[in-house]
């Protein structure tokens, strides 16, 4: 990190596949503990190069930046007693701006550390506090991300620094620390991220990613210093853990760069990742009200209705009914939905490529998870196949072929189907609010 940083299944499908293999059914416990999205809720995902920088930049820093560095994501030290840096800058109004123009955010929370952590940290846990401070500093991220407008759905990292993993006790205090977070985080609709070091906190988390002792984090940011930007291949973890946008690497430690004519002492990371969500402002552009409802069609009831002219805070897209020339709908920060077609978006035809699309991910629970056509096991296999742990990034929900428990499918965002009831969410026998229904 900065400054304080210590150096250095195939899935057979159907009935079939449940009576024969013996599986059981999808649960809320560990090791994949579902995430309870609220209405108000989407995952944003980033794929780019990052950085990462003690205190935020200013926007003008920002500004010099964009179009010139190679980078377009940077993280935020946004709380936690650890926390070295003054943030002058990380206003809710800086997340607003800088994400408008086009910066994507990487959360993270440096709270209290393992009682063998290298360096001289003051806060940090035992083996038998390391629940109850995973739970508090879980709580504490919640409020203060919520106070920056940093929305549910958002992963929020968690700062594990490099630790003496020789203590025994340490490891079990980590794991411990780690799985509180992310069911704390889960329970109030954001997803889990850690930042560790490849020779202590990866390892042992990965070693544990199978135990139903501990709940799974739902994603990695690895330090290793070493200039390569891969995503793979990483020594300390098996490429089948965090396999699907899951993962983040630190490649570059403490340098000035200077794009712009603007220097800034950072460390370089790669991101192929969940990241903040952060509402985006556009304004009503229909001659009446408009209608605001709790789904994307006009079938769906009103929820309320927005004058001509007024500010709508949009999170997400989804594809909904067909309005005008579009079939694109916007989900709103307070959960409805309203026909883009009436947005001041850049376009009124198909997405903005500024705005993410609405994704409902939860974990794989099964060794190996077969993506197919579409919405049963009659539809062929296609693509590759999802491993346990990996992230199914759910845009809706369609009734197809029953497997287990319920008939439930769930579109991806690659156009992929997977049955619901090998993903942990709120059900494995009915529908998941508040992802939608597929048109």
């Amino acid at each position: 990190m900065r400054r304080w940083k210590s150096r250095g299944l195939a899935a057979i499908g159907g009935v079939l596949a449940f009576l024969v293999v013996g599986l059981a059914p999808p649960a809320a416990a560990e090791p994949e503990t579902p995430v309870a999205y609220p209405s108000g809720s989407t995952v944003t995902r980033a794929d780019r190069l990052g950085f990462d920088a003690c205190t935020a930049p200013s926007r003008a820093a920002l500004d010099a930046w964009n179009g010139t560095s190679p980078y377009r994501a940077v993280n935020i030290y946004f709380g936690g007693n650890n926390r070295a840096c003054a943030q002058p800058n990380l206003t809710r109004d800086w997340v607003h701006d800088v994400t408008a123009a086009g910066w994507k955010l990487l959360p993270t929370y440096f709270g209290y550390q393992p009682f063998c952590m290298f360096g001289d940290k003051p806060h940090r846990y035992t083996v038998t506090s390391a629940a109850a401070r995973g739970n508090s500093d879980a709580d504490d991220a919640v409020a203060r991300a919520a106070a920056l407008g940093v929305r549910p759905g958002s992963a929020l990292y968690a700062d594990v620094e490099h630790y003496d993993r020789e203590n025994s006790t340490c490891r079990t205090a980590v794991r411990r620390y780690v799985s509180a977070w992310t069911k704390s985080l889960h329970a109030d609709g954001y997803l889990a991220g850690v930042y560790v070091h490849q020779d202590s906190g990866l390892r042992d988390l990965s070693n544990s990613y199978d135990s139903t002792s501990y709940a799974r984090p739902d994603a990695v940011w690895m330090a290793r210093w070493d200039g390569s930007t891969s995503l793979q291949g990483w020594p300390t973890a098996p490429d089948s853990h965090w396999s699907a946008y899951q993962r983040a690497k630190q490649y570059r430690g403490d340098h000035d760069e200077t794009w712009g004519g603007v220097t800034i002492n950072i460390d370089s990371d790669v991101l192929r990742a969940p990241v903040a969500t952060v509402a985006r402002t556009y304004r009503v552009t229909s001659t009446s009200p408009l209608n605001a409802r709790s789904g994307p069609a006009a079938s769906y009831p009103v929820v309320r209705t927005h004058e001509p002219g007024a500010t709508l805070s949009v999170l997400c897209q989804a594809t909904g009914q067909q309005v005008g020339t579009t079939k694109v709908w916007d989900r709103l920060a307070g959960g409805a939905w309203v026909s883009d077609y009436y947005v001041s978006t850049p376009s009124d035809t198909t997405f903005t490529s500024s705005i993410p699309r609405c994704l409902y991910p939860g974990q794989v629970t099964i060794d190996t998870l077969n993506a197919r056509t579409g919405p049963g096991t009659s539809f062929p296999v296609t693509g590759s196949q999802l491993r346990r742990g990996a992230l199914a990034h759910v845009i809706c929900q369609k009734a197809g072929g029953t497997v287990g428990t319920t008939n439930v499918w769930n579109k991806l965002r690659d156009g992929r189907w997977v049955t619901d009831y090998y993903v942990a969410n709120r059900s494995n026998t009915t529908w998941s609010a508040p992802v939608p229904r597929c048109p």
